[in-house]
């Protein structure tokens, strides 16, 4: 199918930041609210068409576009879409209407700034979804460091210069290993710069293991996986509430992404060779990360430390390389954008108002604040994996997927439905419920109705996928079986 969907949907929001940027200072803050409001709706709504005119039966890529960029060197504007990357650029366009909403009345510097800031970036992330050329892609994938880092960097926290440094630092040296790998199959292609070109190549094992542990290197820091997790806690704990919202539900899953567009078809030889490590690795984070955000006194860091062990799951399902736990991945990504999402914007309501993440702070919340109670709980019980919520769905598939590869794997993973059901409902209890605890807690008031309306589209979309999946599930599994189907057989020359 020919179209320039894509790239409106990447230049529009990019074109609408840069407008919104010149609309002044802050005392035309109004207008930079409504503007950014306006294209972010804008842009959720023209990318409805990439699911009503998706073909469910078809792998190929979809709404393709392609131009000569970079002559030259053969570098192209190539765009395509497919089951993996469709869901998650319109899980891209929702959550950034409901960042823009979350932050109208929030932040109240440099406001036209911070709403430039999202627009570009929700350009710049589908882009790294869309990009079928490896120049491409890596541009935007570096590109989408420079808003995320000035989001922190100016709205953050008191050690916001340190976590800015330290994300970059961590992204930019797996990104610079990820260049590397570019340049060898380039040479080894004949001087092609396309993505897809390099899926068929013939390799041998030392060329794959090499160009997977530089892939690993670029994508396992953005999931982010243990041991090069540690970048994460940071980030969130210092990055104003929309950035964490965006940082978790979104930029955590282009790592997951890189794993099933790069690492798997092009390197599938050493995927199987290096299997061992890659769910070696995601256990741990399954349970030993499930462990540290039991102890965690800050909300946002238990459940930084949340989305880590969460994430585990979604690189343990790639990896035992069946359709369930692949699946399985996909939709714990989708599942966890929400959730995560939901779970910041519930602790950034609090923040709003007590400036204080510390669960100590609180206690009897649901006295005052019953609607936001009912809100946090549901977000918690859906973190826990709770039946019929979306968190429930991604897991039990990959459960399922990691039980048909071996058992122990299974139960393994099975023990963060537990652990997780211990750090979430042991905040929500701590922080919701028991008495009142003191006068600050007392006078809270409940959430307004721009707040209801941002916790209640997720909530609803929480319950939606949880209840009936199948719609996602229908995009993505001929990608998925044909992606597997290209992994079982072996690309040695």
């Amino acid at each position: 199918m020919q179209s320039n969907l894509l790239s409106i949907l990447i230049w529009l929001p990019i074109l609408a930041g840069i407008l919104i940027l010149c609309t002044g200072g802050d005392e035309r803050a109004p207008v930079a609210r409504k503007l950014a409001l306006g294209f972010s709706i804008a842009v959720f709504i023209l990318s409805l068409p990439l699911w009503a005119g998706f073909d469910n039966s078809s792998a190929l890529m979809q709404f393709q576009e392609h131009g000569t960029w970079i002559e030259t060197f053969n570098v192209h504007y190539a765009l395509g879409i497919d089951g993996i990357s469709m869901p998650l650029i319109l899980l891209t366009t929702a959550l950034t209407v409901i960042v823009i909403i979350a932050g109208w009345e929030v932040i109240q510097e440099r406001v036209a700034q911070y709403m430039a800031a999202f627009m570009i970036m929700e350009g710049i992330m589908i882009g790294v979804f869309a990009a079928l050329d490896a120049v491409l892609f890596y541009v935007f994938w570096e590109a989408m460091l420079i808003p995320m880092f000035l989001i922190i960097g100016i709205w953050g926290g008191p050690n916001r210069i340190y976590a800015t440094i330290k994300f970059f630092l961590y992204t930019l040296l797996g990104s610079l290993l990820m260049l590397v790998s570019f340049l060898y199959l380039y040479n080894q292609s004949g001087g092609s710069f396309s993505i897809l070109d390099y899926h068929a190549l013939p390799l041998g094992m030392t060329a794959q293991v090499l160009i997977f542990l530089a892939f690993f290197a670029a994508f396992a820091v953005k999931v982010p996986m243990f041991p090069v997790h540690t970048w994460l806690p940071d980030a969130h704990v210092e990055a104003p509430t929309g950035g964490s919202v965006i940082l978790a539900a979104i930029m955590l899953k282009m790592g997951g992404y890189g794993f099933l567009r790069f690492n798997m078809p092009i390197t599938p030889d050493a995927s199987h060779e290096l299997a061992w490590l890659m769910i070696t690795l995601s256990l741990i984070a399954v349970v030993y990360i499930a462990l540290v955000a039991l102890v965690q006194g800050d909300m946002k860091k238990l459940i930084a430390y949340s989305s880590i062990s969460h994430m585990g799951f979604v690189t343990l399902g790639m990896f035992v390389f069946n359709s369930q736990g692949v699946e399985g991945a996909m939709m714990q990504m989708i599942s966890h954008g929400f959730i995560s999402g939901a779970l910041f914007l519930c602790v950034g309501v609090l923040y709003d108002r007590l400036h204080s993440r510390e669960i100590a702070t609180y206690g009897g919340v649901a006295t005052p604040m019953p609607i936001f109670a009912a809100f946090a709980v549901l977000f918690a019980m859906a973190n826990s994996g709770l039946p019929g919520t979306s968190g429930f769905v991604g897991e039990f598939l990959v459960i399922m997927g990691a039980f048909k590869a071996n058992a122990w794997f299974a139960i393994i993973a099975a023990l963060t439905l537990i652990f997780g059901a211990a750090y979430s409902l042991w905040m929500v209890k701590r922080v919701i419920y028991g008495a009142v605890t003191s006068d600050a807690v007392a006078a809270l008031k409940d959430v307004n109705c721009r707040e209801i309306l941002i916790l209640a589209l997720l909530a609803a979309m929480v319950l939606w996928v949880g209840v009936w999946p199948n719609p996602i599930l229908d995009v993505m599994h001929a990608t998925i079986d044909n992606l597997l189907l290209h992994v079982s057989v072996s690309k040695l020359p």
